[in-house]
C-alpha cells in the first residue's frame, strides 16, 4: 500500500519521489520544448532538474526540523505528485528557481520558533524572498511572512524588525552594481517586471482544469482540519503553522495576479499545501480513504502526462 510505504520517513522516499520527478520532468520537457539539442540546452534542463530536486530537499529539511508533520514522508509524496499532475509548473525557470528561493527563505522564517540566531534568520529570509523578487516581482508578497512571523513571535525588538530592510537593500545593491558592470538597461528589465493578469483564457485547457480542481479541492477541504489542528498543537508550535496557512494564501494571491497564466504560477503553492495536506493523511483513520487520496492523484498526473 503507498500511504503505509510512506507512513515512515526512510532515505528512499527522496531516491523515489525523485525518480518519479525525472520521469516527469523528461516527459515535459520532451513534449513542449522546440529548440533544437545540444551541450547548452541539456546543460540547462539539468540544472532546472536540480533546482527542482533542490526544493523537494529543503522541503524535506525544514519540514522534518520543525515538527511540522509527523515523521513520515507525505509531504515530499505530496510535492512530487502535485508537480506530476500539474507539469506545466516546471515550464518556467524564472519562476522554479524563485520558488527554491521562497522555500530557503521559509525554512529561515519557520526557524525563528527557537529564537536563537534571530537576527542572521531575519536577514537571511528578506535575502532569499529579495533574490526571487528579482526574478519574479510578486514573490515579494512572501515579505508579508517575515512581519507576520516577527509578531506571532512576539519579537518586540525594534533592531529585529529594521533587519529585514537591510537584508532587501543589500540584495537591491547588488543587483544595481551587476547592472551597472554588465552595462544592463534599466528600463528593459523593469519592462513588464510589475504586470498583472486577471485573464484566465489560457488556463482553459483540460489538464489545467483537472489539476486545479484537485489542488482546490483537496487544499480547501485538508485546511479545514489543518486550522482545526493548530489549537491542538504546543504553544511555540502554533505560529508555524499559522505561517504555512498564510503562505498557502499567498500563493493563491500569485496566482491570481500572476502574468504568467500557463500553470507555472502554480509553483508556489505546492509547498505549502503539501505540508497541510500531509497533517490531513496523518490523521485519517479509514487506510482505504487515504490511499484512494494518494490513489486519485497519481491517476490524474498519468492522464496529464498523456494528454
Amino acid at each position: 500500500m503507498i500511504s503505509n510505504f510512506f507512513s515512515k520517513a526512510k532515505p528512499v522516499h527522496l531516491l523515489v519521489v525523485s525518480a518519479m520527478l525525472l520521469v516527469v520532468f523528461v516527459v515535459t520537457k520532451i513534449t513542449t520544448l522546440t529548440a533544437l539539442f545540444s551541450v547548452e540546452l541539456l546543460l540547462k534542463q539539468s540544472f532546472l532538474f536540480g533546482v527542482c530536486l533542490a526544493s523537494l530537499f529543503v522541503l524535506d529539511f525544514f519540514v522534518s526540523k520543525n515538527n511540522l508533520t509527523k515523521r513520515n514522508s507525505y509531504k515530499i509524496l505530496m510535492f512530487g505528485l502535485f508537480v506530476a499532475v500539474l507539469p506545466e509548473s516546471l515550464g518556467n525557470s524564472k519562476l522554479l528557481i524563485a520558488n527554491l528561493f521562497i522555500l530557503l527563505a521559509l525554512r529561515r522564517i519557520i526557524s525563528l520558533r527557537s529564537r536563537k540566531e534571530i537576527k542572521k534568520k531575519l536577514f537571511d529570509a528578506a535575502f532569499w524572498i529579495s533574490l526571487a523578487s528579482l526574478l519574479f516581482f510578486w514573490a515579494s508578497l512572501f515579505y508579508i511572512l517575515i512581519f507576520l512571523a516577527l509578531f506571532l513571535h512576539s519579537i518586540e525588538d525594534v533592531k529585529n524588525w529594521i533587519i529585514p530592510f537591510i537584508g532587501i537593500l543589500c540584495v537591491a545593491v547588488i543587483a544595481a552594481s551587476y547592472m551597472i558592470v554588465t552595462g544592463m538597461d534599466f528600463e528593459s528589465y523593469l519592462h513588464g517586471f510589475f504586470d498583472v493578469s486577471f485573464d484566465f483564457t489560457s488556463l482553459n485547457s483540460t489538464r489545467i482544469i483537472i489539476a486545479a480542481t484537485l489542488l482546490l479541492s483537496y487544499g480547501v477541504w485538508a485546511s479545514f482540519y489543518f486550522m482545526r489542528s493548530i489549537k491542538q498543537q504546543l504553544k511555540s508550535y502554533r505560529p508555524s503553522f499559522v505561517i504555512v496557512i498564510v503562505s498557502s494564501l499567498i500563493a493563491l494571491t500569485v496566482i491570481l495576479l500572476s502574468p504568467y497564466k500557463d500553470g507555472s504560477e502554480f509553483i508556489f503553492l505546492f509547498a505549502p499545501l503539501a505540508i497541510i495536506m500531509s497533517n490531513y493523511l496523518e490523521i485519517i483513520p479509514e487506510k482505504w480513504f487515504k490511499e484512494g487520496l494518494i490513489i486519485v492523484l497519481i491517476l490524474a498526473s498519468l492522464l496529464n502526462l498523456v494528454l
